[in-house]
């Protein structure tokens, strides 16, 4: 069935741009010269007093003035004391239910910008997240020996299907059971601190497009777990030594406790320094679409990335990029997906693109490690990027230091031996510059060759790539 036919109808009527070609009336709006996108600026603009007098103008402007998304801000960037949520973001900033807004008919508006956040907030995810290619299914095993993950899986994703069963909190926890132990703790979501009480109400009502995630690096803290074999949980044996633990309390920000609702999630990123990461579903489950970083292939479809990757440009929400690119994506080369189920675990590799999104409410933990495997590329990464570092504390002047002063002392034969590798392909590269700049080998050249600088963090062997 045609997704269009599936989604409700907008609760003041307001219709996609393009219906106002069949429409033989439309309503009047003294903005109507100016772009949508351009008007919404310009109410990102006002006070919350002024946006009310505004959307008592005229219906087309009521209409705009009660775009969520405005009222959002309104509470997030001056949070009201005792904040409760009401349902939406404009009835929580008026401290009133959600079912009494007033709601005046629009249906002779036409506007993709009022629109498109609805459609995106109401369209099904089932047409993206299954029937997955073959070719694209990321790889399902039952667990791994830390020796079979160091030979042959550090740089492919996979999903773990019985390596976290024993978990005390698999069985312990869910939505009920932390609202009874935690209610009243605050988590960090995105850009507030919330009690849990509060954000698990948002995440049983909401309509946003990109719903307020639940990350929060302190929750081992906040509910007083204990991380370990005799604990609440502990990193499955199969990823082998992290070593940034080698910076025992100096080390970045490394684990996280993520609850969403469903709809919720990532857009597409890589994990910071250049770590891998293992995200667990304790309950609820995860849709994952994943592609390699190299020097030789692009960013995914619909990714944007500034020439030293600092800045990543990509559409709003999840379910934009589903609907943009996400046919695209599947046909791209190196595109993998996959369903997390509850009480498994997926392994993303260094350096790989992903994105991620709930497909119920979801409950999870996650956490960012250093194998041997990709020492190198962390190494590389925290001495050549070091404004893209993240998650250090800001007494550590110089991480890419204080991480070779910790592994001379601790493993002292691997980092020479990695920073030697390092040395090894630098020499490398500058061979190669030399002799094309001297003109050397010039029926070797290739524009789809890569010399001098290189996006990625391996060498010229392409090894990030299973």
């Amino acid at each position: 069935m045609d997704q269009a036919l599936c989604l409700p109808l907008h609760p003041l009527g307001v219709k996609p741009a393009g219906n106002a070609y069949t429409s033989t009336q439309s309503l009047s709006n003294p903005l109507q010269s100016l772009p949508d996108g351009l008007v919404v600026q310009i109410l990102e603009l006002l006070d919350f007093r002024s946006l009310l007098d505004l959307g008592r103008v005229c219906k087309a402007l009521f209409a705009f003035s009660r775009m969520d998304e405005l009222w959002k801000t309104f509470c997030l960037d001056s949070p009201l004391r005792d904040f409760i949520w009401r349902g939406s973001w404009y009835a929580s900033f008026a401290r009133i239910d959600s079912n009494q807004t007033v709601k005046i008919a629009c249906s002779d508006l036409f506007s993709d910008v009022i629109y498109r956040p609805f459609q995106c907030a109401h369209t099904p995810l089932e047409s993206y997240t299954t029937n997955i290619p073959k070719r694209n299914e990321i790889r399902r095993l039952a667990n791994l020996t830390a020796c079979e993950f160091a030979e042959k899986w550090t740089c492919t994703p996979f999903i773990l299907t019985e390596a976290i069963k024993e978990w005390p909190v698999c069985a312990q926890w869910s939505e009920g059971s932390l609202l009874r132990d935690y209610a009243d703790v605050k988590f960090r979501a995105e850009a507030v601190d919330w009690p849990l009480r509060t954000y698990i109400e948002y995440m049983n009502r909401n309509a946003d497009e990109s719903p307020l995630y639940l990350f929060d690096r302190a929750f081992a803290e906040k509910m007083d777990l204990k991380v370990g074999h005799d604990g609440d949980y502990w990193t499955p044996q199969c990823f082998g030594e992290d070593l940034f633990a080698a910076l025992d309390e100096q080390r970045p920000d490394s684990r996280w406790l993520i609850v969403g609702p469903e709809r919720s999630g990532s857009t597409f990123h890589k994990d910071p320094n250049a770590t891998s990461a293992w995200n667990a579903v304790l309950k609820g489950s995860k849709y994952w679409i994943m592609f390699p970083a190299s020097p030789f292939l692009p960013p995914p479809p619909g990714v944007y990335v500034s020439e030293d990757q600092s800045e990543v440009t990509s559409p709003l929400s999840i379910v934009e990029w589903l609907l943009g690119f996400h046919a695209e994506a599947r046909n791209t080369a190196g595109c993998v997906e996959g369903i997390c189920q509850e009480g498994e675990i997926l392994h993303v590799p260094s350096g790989w693109w992903h994105l991620v999104v709930n497909l119920s409410p979801s409950i999870a933990l996650t956490q960012n490690f250093v194998p041997e495997a990709h020492l190198r590329q962390v190494l590389v990464f925290l001495r050549d990027k070091p404004d893209q570092v993240s998650g250090f504390k800001k007494s550590v002047q110089n991480p890419y230091g204080l991480l070779v002063e910790k592994l001379k002392r601790k493993r002292p034969e691997l980092l020479a031996e990695t920073l030697a590798k390092i040395e090894g392909v630098q020499n490398g590269k500058k061979r190669k510059w030399e002799k094309l700049v001297d003109g050397h080998n010039e029926e070797e050249y290739s524009p789809t060759q890569s010399y001098g600088f290189s996006f990625g963090f391996g060498d010229d062997d392409n090894e990030d790539i299973p």
